[in-house]
């Protein structure tokens, strides 16, 4: 597609819970942190395509869809957006994809969870686009709940190389066993993109207590947060970060953290300020259902600017 932005004020903002506000409207209440996720500031709007508004920052391409509606046809609303989503980014490289699901934990009349639903579709749009090698053109990516009945997705791509990383902690999502539901889910534990002259941008996926493919101390949070930063020191580290997101140096760091439970806030928040996050960081702490029942938290990483070292 050709890039020609039109004059206007509108940003590629993710706002969450804040009425009246420019941006993208996200139906997930904030417990504490930023309730506006702002990583791309200078990004300008494009004509909007379909269901998607879109921007362009240089050589990447954003977008996100609202869709009202959906919790009787989430399975067919979200192969028809991800088709739309793949067709738009064809000449880029999909990095990340962030994914608001409603109800994601509710079942469908067909008794099929919601989050199975959205994995089923979402894996049949790519597999429609890539054919049986789809799974290699898998991003980051993130699947969380949101209140409402729209499902939101937003997207950033890349007209540059990029890399998708895995967690030698965990099994490959779209390799997990058929006991995870029909359709395995779709997306690479991270994703880099080359910026040149030795810069790099890192999308970390939501991650969350899971090792290998099953889940760590269902119900239990201290030790699921525990085993998530685990999990994120290994992809930091398979990502050539080190061990902490590159804290040592002088960038901005984007994080979300997302809780099942509003009352483990005041826990989560002073362990994850006394080893994981830095004054400098961008938090958003948010509450939200996360893809597995049994799981209470969910934490993402977002670092738009890696300088070399």
């Amino acid at each position: 597609m050709s890039i020609t932005a039109i004059p206007g004020s509108a940003r590629f903002l993710l706002r969450f819970g804040v009425a009246d506000a420019p941006g993208l409207a996200i139906d997930t209440p904030v417990l504490a942190g930023e309730r506006i996720e702002s990583v791309f500031p200078i990004a300008q709007p494009l004509p909007q395509v379909g269901s998607f508004a879109l921007h362009h920052d240089g050589a990447w391409l954003l977008g996100h869809a609202r869709i009202d509606g959906v919790r009787t046809r989430l399975e067919d609303a979200t192969r028809g957006l991800y088709r739309e989503l793949l067709g738009l980014a064809e000449n880029h490289a999909l990095v990340r994809v962030w994914n608001y699901v409603p109800g994601i934990n509710a079942l469908a009349v067909d008794g099929l969870e919601h989050y199975r639903a959205f994995c089923r579709g979402r894996s049949h749009a790519f597999e429609d686009r890539f054919g049986p090698v789809f799974p290699r053109h898998a991003p980051a990516a993130s699947a969380v709940g949101c209140e409402g009945d729209a499902l939101v997705i937003a997207f950033a791509a890349h007209a540059g190389a990029a890399s998708h990383v895995e967690n030698p902690r965990q099994l490959p999502a779209y390799d997990y066993p058929p006991e995870h539901g029909p359709r395995a889910p779709t997306f690479a534990r991270a994703s880099v993109v080359d910026l040149g002259e030795g810069r790099r941008a890192v999308f970390i996926s939501g991650t969350s207590a899971i090792e290998g493919h099953a889940s760590i101390a269902p119900g239990e949070t201290q030790p699921q947060l525990v085993s998530t930063l685990q999990n994120l020191g290994a992809i930091s580290r398979a990502c050539d970060l080190g061990p902490d997101f590159a804290a040592d140096r002088d960038i901005v760091r984007h994080f979300k953290v997302y809780l099942r439970r509003a009352e483990d806030l005041p826990v989560v928040q002073a362990r994850l300020e006394s080893t994981l996050l830095r004054e400098s960081d961008v938090v958003s702490y948010l509450r939200a259902d996360i893809c597995r029942r049994e799981l209470n938290i969910e934490i993402e990483a977002t670092l738009p600017l890696v300088p070399p070292t």
